[in-house]
């Protein structure tokens, strides 16, 4: 039978498999587009699509104007003046980065309007011979980004980068310890270090969220840590352990602490990455680092049975493919769904097959 499409009046429909109105309409590079909208009736979902066809129209006609004087360099000065405001130190550092050692150099002399989806193909192209697949999606990321804004602020007429797809970046890695690697680990490791270690395999914390620790962050009393704010740009809770509780008996809290004084205040970034890889050289533990004590605390998670959600909420992960790189980790649930067959096929008796069975998986048994 073939599938009835939804039933569209003047662009405004509705879905028999989801609620609410949808609208449809054509951008102003001639593609169909349909998105849900939140309306409460047919009068507001025909204002919304009235609106979108007027950012149409208004596309349109910038696009016959004639092309604006702004270089891409002067375009991305007022964009990282607009990040600044929204980003978290670190975040904009990074875009800044991005754009002053890489995206400048190669278009920052160039007109803005200038610069057409081959452009940017290009560039894409040969920067993937040169760098990580995970380097060229966050350039290509604030490309897009970047040439969205350029559109809201009327300085080009389309988004040249927007349909442009980076490289595919490999499988995420995973490296964790085995017990004996982690006990011999903590021995080695001198004091100090030894509890930044310790915490961050407990709870799967990065670097920089255990190294700016303060004191208020801590409620000892109830077992957690609250990080008013990490990597993703949100607050995370970090339930503490046996193990990961032990450290701050250590941590020095007396009548002359400061609530707001940093935990580890002795140690920087830099100073906890040079030490670690030191001991792991010394204990021949290869090809481990630092932030692989995330994927320790992560690993040891999926095979004591956590699913993936959790281990995804544990370790503020907003995306849970950022989680499923554990998802092997954890067999015995599929084991048992696979196990669930027998029940069906040992129901297909037959009295001529029962001895022909036996003989198939007894050698299957036996590879």
């Amino acid at each position: 039978m073939a599938k009835k499409t939804p039933q569209k009046r003047d662009g405004v429909y509705q879905r028999k498999d989801r609620p609410g109105w949808w609208i449809s309409w054509t951008d102003a590079q001639g593609r169909r587009r349909f998105r849900k909208t939140d309306a409460q009736n047919i009068t507001q979902a025909k204002q919304i699509r009235g609106a979108e066809l007027l950012r149409v129209e208004q596309a349109k006609m910038l696009g016959h104007l004639p092309p604006g004087r702004d270089t891409f360099e002067e375009v991305s000065e007022r964009y990282l003046k607009h990040q600044k405001a929204r980003l978290t130190p670190k975040a904009y550092d990074r875009e800044e980065g991005i754009v002053r050692k890489h995206l400048n150099p190669k278009f920052g002399t160039r007109k803005a309007s200038s610069i057409r989806k081959v452009d940017i193909q290009r560039y894409v192209t040969d920067v993937s011979a040169a760098r990580s697949p995970y380097s060229v999606q966050k350039e290509l990321v604030v490309l897009k980004h970047l040439f969205t804004l350029a559109v809201e602020w009327e300085i080009v007429p389309t988004n040249p980068a927007r349909d442009v797809k980076a490289p595919k970046a490999p499988a995420g890695r995973v490296r964790y310890l085995q017990p004996t690697e982690l006990r011999a680990l903590l021995e080695a490791c001198p004091e100090g270090l030894r509890q930044i270690v310790a915490l961050a395999v407990s709870t799967g914390m990065r670097r920089g969220e255990i190294i700016g620790l303060r004191y208020l962050d801590v409620d000892l009393a109830n077992r957690r840590i609250m990080l008013p704010q990490t990597k993703n740009g949100e607050g995370r809770i970090v339930y503490l352990n046996d193990m990961a509780a032990t450290v701050f008996r250590f941590v020095g809290w007396n009548e002359e602490t400061k609530q707001g004084e940093r935990i580890f205040s002795s140690w920087t970034p830099d100073q906890v990455t040079v030490a670690f890889g030191r001991i792991c050289n010394d204990l021949e533990i290869v090809d481990f680092r630092f932030h692989d004590l995330r994927h320790t605390a992560a690993s040891w998670l999926r095979m004591s049975g956590a699913d993936i959600h959790t281990v995804a909420q544990l370790l503020g992960h907003k995306d849970l493919r950022m989680a499923a790189r554990y998802q092997h980790l954890s067999p015995t649930f599929l084991q048992e769904a696979v196990g669930k067959l027998d029940a069906v096929f040992g129901s297909l008796k037959a009295e001529n097959r029962g001895e022909c069975y036996q003989d198939v998986t007894g050698k299957l048994a036996l590879r």
